[in-house]
């Protein structure tokens, strides 16, 4: 029986846009978050919307930054 070799799901000429986009969006969110935190009082922040927006912006930028690496030929 042969192996069948890997490959990947996305094909690797999307590398670059999806690590501009993912990215982007990650940056933005995260300049929501920090917009948010310094315009309202402490007694107007919502904790769940905290740590819903960090960990929304945590995933995009963790898969923008392993596109970015991926496309640059760091295969991790």
């Amino acid at each position: 029986m042969a192996a069948t070799p890997i490959a990947s799901p996305i094909a690797v000429a999307m590398y670059p846009t999806l690590s501009v986009f993912t990215l982007a969006i990650g940056l933005l969110i995260t300049a929501f978050f920090f917009i948010y935190e310094a315009t309202s009082s402490r007694k107007n922040r919502s904790l769940g919307m905290e740590l819903a927006t960090a960990a929304v912006a945590s995933v995009f930028l963790g898969f923008g930054s392993l596109f970015l690496l991926l496309a640059s030929g760091v295969y991790v």
